[in-house]
């Protein structure tokens, strides 16, 4: 590759500082490759939110550039964004491993995305050359079969993407590829970007294979109903449960379209290898004796729309919490989400559940990330010159670049950096380059247009202090009010009649006044927002959201 004066640009819109929306770029003068498109799914701090994605506008601004999308594995903080990116701007290629392309092409039917795209899979072997970057794979074991770490040959040097790993020796499937990592970390790395999310362990991360005997021991001590929550992209957890399911004599339903798709497709590769016959409807069960009966679902995080929730709630028409089911979450909690979790527990066992979340004498989740230990390893093996923690929160990203130094990183080489900052690589060296905009955008549903972080504001003000809306008439030519000021209120705490008419009053005085002389919509609107703040924060110390509405007749 010939060298060229104009750096090479590494940059994370999404995944710096956050467990989630994995997006990564690398951009030269002439070309730009993407890493992971993902989601991360809002907490109970995020009223009416479904999911958190990027700002894309960098992307928009260098559209003329991108040449992929490369994705490490399946899970939705690596996938999920998929289908808002190819809305916003188009994606010539996307290259993934098997199982997440079957995933992500059910995704994309499932929101109905019209835009054709094209996708290719990729394995260990694989080498693509686009423009100026060769890219390269490497497997690592995760919690999800087919997944990868990337290689980047740029012509000012080399950069290594971990993907989400951990070092498991006695993994379900596959083995993490470390004589391929060694390998290229003789060939000479100039830097390295690598997961972070357990940073704050010591040690090595539990083996899958470790679960195992808990899930046997879970299975030997039930004597009814056994109803097991987990991530559906959890392949490896699922194999087990359902190899156990059917040594034990129980028959598996499943909850959840995710749970259902994420089987199918895990059957249709091999990774789960159960006979039809160990499957059932979920409106069988009833057809079975208790002890003869599995249910597999989603809902670990305690999302109040999951296939778990609508049971707790009793919400469920085909299944009914009764005494004597055990409930088991097997899946640690994402930050954020314990209150929901808590919630969804509480009412199982106000229905007569025994409930098992993760503990000492259930280890029901080993985590698909790695520690410390793991850690060290991957930097001993890839040995890079620059290292940038990714996937994490801060305190886990300053922690990480903590075991880099410790291992003989300078200091000065290793970035703890935010979504938006950039490095820039230019002749195996690194520099502090821009920053690019990357605050989150909010998605109700599936608008794919997203919400400001203002909206969100506004939202967290209502949900605890409520909502005034002032209406009024005015007639904008002639300078006067034709309807009098109107109080309605939400979800505001107060319900005195007096305080809604003397706001009225209040209004009315203030817009007499202003509209005395020439002024603006704007200044109305502002007026009536900020006497009626004044007011109701002096006789409540709230501050409710207030929205002034204001109607023109200017005949």
């Amino acid at each position: 590759m010939a060298v060229t004066d104009a750096p090479i640009s590494i940059y994370a819109l999404g995944g710096l500082c956050e467990v989630g929306k994995n997006t990564y770029c690398i951009e030269s003068e002439n070309s730009l490759i993407i890493i992971d498109a993902g989601v991360l799914f809002p907490g109970a701090d995020l009223p009416g939110v479904d999911y958190v994605i990027p700002d894309y506008q960098k992307l928009r601004n260098s559209r003329q550039k991108i040449r992929a999308l490369f994705i490490t594995h399946g899970h939705e903080d690596h996938i999920g964004g998929i289908p808002f990116l190819v809305q916003n701007l188009h994606i010539p290629v996307i290259y993934a491993p098997k199982l997440a392309a079957a995933l992500i092409k059910h995704k994309l039917a499932d929101m109905r995305i019209r835009e054709e795209v094209k996708i290719v899979e990729y394995d260990s072997d694989t080498v693509v050359n686009l423009d100026e970057f060769k890219v390269s794979f490497f497997y690592v074991t995760h919690s999800i079969p087919d997944s990868y770490g990337i290689v980047v040959d740029t012509p000012h040097g080399r950069i290594v993407h971990t993907g989400d790993f951990k070092i498991d020796l006695t993994p379900v499937g596959h083995k993490i590829e470390l004589s391929k990592i060694a390998k290229i970390g003789t060939e000479g790395v100039d830097l390295l970007l690598s997961d972070s999310t357990n940073a704050e362990i010591e040690g090595y991360t539990p083996s899958e294979k470790n679960v195992l005997q808990s899930i046997i021991d879970i299975f030997e001590g039930t004597k009814g109903r056994l109803i097991l929550s987990t991530f559906s992209s959890n392949i490896s957890r699922i194999q087990q449960i359902c190899q156990v399911a059917v040594e034990h004599g129980r028959k598996i339903a499943i909850i959840g379209r995710s749970m259902e798709h994420a089987v199918d497709v895990a059957r249709d590769f091999g990774y789960i290898k159960i006979p039809d016959t160990s499957f059932i409807p979920i409106n069988e069960i009833n057809e079975y004796p208790l002890h003869q009966v599995c249910v597999l679902c989603t809902g670990s995080q305690g999302e109040p729309m999951a296939a778990l929730s609508r049971i707790a709630n009793g919400e469920h028409k085909d299944l009914k919490i009764i005494p004597g089911d055990t409930v088991v979450f097997s899946s640690s909690a994402i930050p954020g989400n314990g209150i929901m979790i808590d919630k969804v527990v509480n009412q199982l066992v106000r229905k007569g559940a025994d409930v098992l979340v993760n503990s000492v004498l259930f280890a029901v989740h080993s985590s698909g990330h790695p520690s410390k230990q793991e850690l060290r390893i991957m930097l001993h093996l890839i040995n890079p010159k620059y290292f940038m923690p990714i996937h994490g929160e801060y305190r886990m990203l300053k922690l990480h670049g903590q075991i880099a130094e410790s291992l003989g990183i300078p200091h000065q080489n290793v970035f703890v950096m935010e979504n938006g900052d950039s490095l820039l690589l230019a002749k195996h060296r690194i520099a502090i380059g821009p920053h690019y905009p990357a605050d989150p955008v909010y998605i109700d549903s599936k608008d794919f247009t997203g919400t400001n972080e203002a909206v969100i504001n506004d939202r967290e003000i209502m949900s605890e202090d409520g909502m005034i809306s002032i209406i009024v008439g005015i007639n904008s030519k002639k300078g006067t009010i034709i309807v009098n000021p109107k109080c309605v209120t939400k979800a505001f705490s107060s319900n005195d009649e007096q305080m809604s008419k003397r706001i009225e009053e209040i209004v009315l005085y203030s817009l007499q006044s202003l509209m005395a002389n020439k002024t603006t919509f704007s200044n109305i609107k502002s007026t009536i927002k900020r006497v009626v703040e004044q007011y109701v924060y002096r006789k409540t110390e709230r501050k409710p959201l207030v929205i002034p509405v204001v109607m023109d007749s200017n005949k």
